[in-house]
């Protein structure tokens, strides 16, 4: 079952190098030029390039890998025009694709690298991965290395396979050798794999450390970071965008009747595609998204995992919103088939994205293979400004640390004074938008609000258990990625702006810039909601903002469509009771029930043409993750402000007010 203990590109097959020059690609998917790394530069290669580019949301539609492999890299897209058209590299005869830094940032979707897989590509170049991208890549059996293996590759030399695995810990090294996660587990199982001793000293543990420690399967009470070792899981999730194919890969590998050991501990969602219907690009795929619901309704059936499917015509909400509200709890172990995953660090627990194969063996065996990673510290301290939120902290951090490398792979600690006062739901922003900082997963420091927070929404729940499992960092718990104190008083408003990818600037969260710094940027489109954004601290920003417009004779200015949608039914209802709605109403905006949409281009909000400005909510301005118009990131204050004022500003107290004084004579 192990792979060949070396490794050879095959005489017959071609390698394509993503550069960043268009039509160079173009020409070597045509069969026109043939490149070696004596050709390219690393600095002529695409960087950044994210999976949304790899499979665009309706790609994954197609749930088997043979078929959406035939529309790899649709995404990718110069002036309206595919770069990669339809089934060319699929049908091109590559073994190997190169680019440049930080290859598969964004979401968790595997189908990104089932993509190149199915498309017979088993050798994957770039000079650095984004960790669960790498991930997906391993537990699919698909190598990756750095230029100089490529180099000797190309000269016709044979590569031991264990210089494929350097800097790998003892199990990914077992998984690479056995060809991808279901031979590993399935090896394992029948005894046939020996899993290297955990023999790591008592020491002083970061937070993620801690949570794994508690979670070992096989030995020891300790951890470090590299540490190879098998968790076990508290829960997780999947929704109807990732279901299909979890359900298709267990069949494949444990037969039509294939059961879990633990089903009350997962749960399946109905989210993201609720409302992909009435979305014009969306409305060909009806058949393929209906498809992808009903076999998430047989797995629901099949395994008896928690349901939070559409009820009533409703979306219970949204899946990282739903489960910090009704599972996680502090100290917990949380993997679901989403990026976003990292939310429910807000709540302590230690909670990331995984790929359908990862999220397929997981829930089967009950534990997984997991490496311990290193940790970077925020200690925070004063507080936010009344402009600001934690989604300008998060833009800051994205635009220094995230841009300098610092987070990459590693989990985001948040601690100090400074939490203290942030709310519960601006505590689950940070830990959301940890995944924008390819970070493995972000956790906050509990206290006493996250416990009052959790037995609002769970008064049956026990106290004195919940508080016995917060998880703090010990005094001299080591940090690879350093301790930074940041002092929330001293931020400004900020936005990402969308770059300009016909420019070689890739629209990225990391393009950070002050709103005051911006100039005169008018908008189509404003978007509040998503999990980032679709919280009852973030709907309170946006009634706020609203009815001070309101109050100010002011509405969502001529030309903009501003939409506002719940990120739950508790979120929704929340609203209700406090009059926020008829605010809303007031002020012109357009309000959607809870779920996903926008945010993957499956909802209202979407931009339908290139030259359309959105000021979004959102975690992400990927083009075309949400239309091919420009998006700027910005917090739910600066969304609802720039709604009101057909441009881009911040949020201040009274501002309606006065610029509708009249002048004085």
């Amino acid at each position: 079952m192990e792979t060949s203990p070396s490794v050879s590109l095959d005489p017959g097959k071609r390698v394509l190098f993503l550069t960043k020059d268009f039509e160079l690609i173009r020409r070597q998917l045509a069969g026109e030029l043939n490149l070696t790394m004596d050709d390219v530069s690393p600095g002529d290669l695409l960087d950044d390039i994210n999976t949304d580019v790899m499979t665009p949301a309706w790609v994954c539609f197609d749930y088997k890998p043979e078929e959406l492999a035939k529309n790899a890299y649709a995404g990718l897209v110069e002036d309206g025009r595919r770069v990669v058209p339809e089934r060319s590299l699929y049908d091109g005869d590559f073994e190997v694709i190169v680019s440049g830094e930080r290859k598969g940032v964004g979401s968790s979707r595997e189908t990104a690298v089932q993509a190149e897989k199915w498309s017979g590509i088993r050798i994957v170049i770039a000079a650095s991965f984004a960790p669960i991208h790498a991930r997906n890549n391993i537990n699919q059996g698909v190598l990756m290395a750095n230029y100089d293996i490529l180099r000797r590759l190309q000269s016709g030399e044979e590569v031991a396979l264990e210089e494929f695995t350097t800097g790998y810990d003892a199990i990914t090294r077992l998984v690479v050798q056995h060809g991808g996660l279901f031979r590993f587990s399935k090896a394992l199982a029948a005894n046939k794999v020996d899993l290297p001793r955990l023999d790591t000293e008592s020491r002083p543990m970061t937070m993620a450390e801690k949570v794994i420690a508690r979670h070992l399967v096989r030995g020891g009470e300790c951890v470090k970071d590299g540490d190879a070792v098998l968790a076990q899981v508290d829960g997780g999730y999947s929704h109807e965008f990732t279901t299909a194919q979890v359900h298709y890969f267990l069949q494949e590998e444990f037969g039509e009747d294939y059961h879990l050991p633990n089903p009350a501990k997962f749960a399946v969602f109905e989210d993201h595609l609720f409302y992909a219907d009435g979305v014009k690009k969306m409305m060909p795929f009806a058949d393929k998204i209906e498809t992808l619901r009903e076999l998430q309704r047989v797995f629901q059936e099949h395994t008896g995992v928690q349901d939070f499917s559409v009820k009533d015509g409703t979306s219970p909400g949204i899946c990282h919103q739903v489960a910090r509200e009704k599972i996680i709890e502090p100290g917990d172990l949380i993997l679901a088939t989403d990026s976003h995953t990292t939310m429910g660090g807000g709540s302590n627990a230690y909670a990331h994205g995984v790929g359908a194969t990862e999220y397929a063996n997981l829930i089967h065996a009950g534990c997984t293979p997991l490496t311990v990673p290193e940790s970077i510290r925020f200690e925070l301290k004063g507080e936010l400004r009344a402009d600001c939120t934690a989604k300008d902290l998060m833009l800051f951090i994205l635009m220094t640390f995230v841009r300098r490398g610092q987070t990459l792979n590693r989990c985001m600690e948040f601690g100090g004074p400074g939490i203290a006062g942030l709310s519960m739901d601006e505590r689950a922003t940070l830990a959301n938008m940890a995944t924008e900082c390819s970070a493995r997963a972000g956790m906050v420091e509990a206290d006493e609000e996250t416990l009052r927070w959790i037995l609002e929404r769970r008064p049956d729940a026990d106290a004195a258990r919940l508080r016995a499992r917060f998880v703090a960092p010990d005094e001299g718990a080591e940090y690879a990625g350093g301790v930074h104190e940041i002092d929330l008083a001293k931020l400004r408003p900020m936005v990402a702006h969308p770059g300009d990818p016909d420019k070689g600037i890739p629209s990225d969260p990391t393009n950070g810039a002050y709103i005051d710094d911006l100039g005169e940027v008018k908008v189509d489109i404003a978007y509040a909601g998503s999990c980032t954004a679709g919280k009852i601290d973030d709907l309170d920003m946006y009634a706020r903002v609203l009815k001070d417009a309101v109050e100010s004779g002011r509405r969502v200015a001529d030309g903009v469509s501003f939409f506002i949608q719940y990120g739950s039914r508790e979120v929704k209802d929340h609203c209700e009771q406090q009059g926020h709605t008829e605010v809303f109403r007031k002020a012109g905006a357009t309000i959607i029930d809870p779920g996903c949409g926008a945010c993957i281009g499956c909802g209202p909000g979407v931009s339908e043409d290139r030259e359309q400005v959105t000021v979004s909510a959102i975690n992400r301005n990927y083009t075309g993750r949400s239309g091919p118009g420009r998006l700027y990131l910005a917090s739910p204050l600066t969304v609802a402000a720039s709604a009101i004022e057909g441009r881009i500003v911040p949020y201040a107290p009274g501002m309606f007010a006065r610029k509708s004084e009249p002048a004085t004579p």
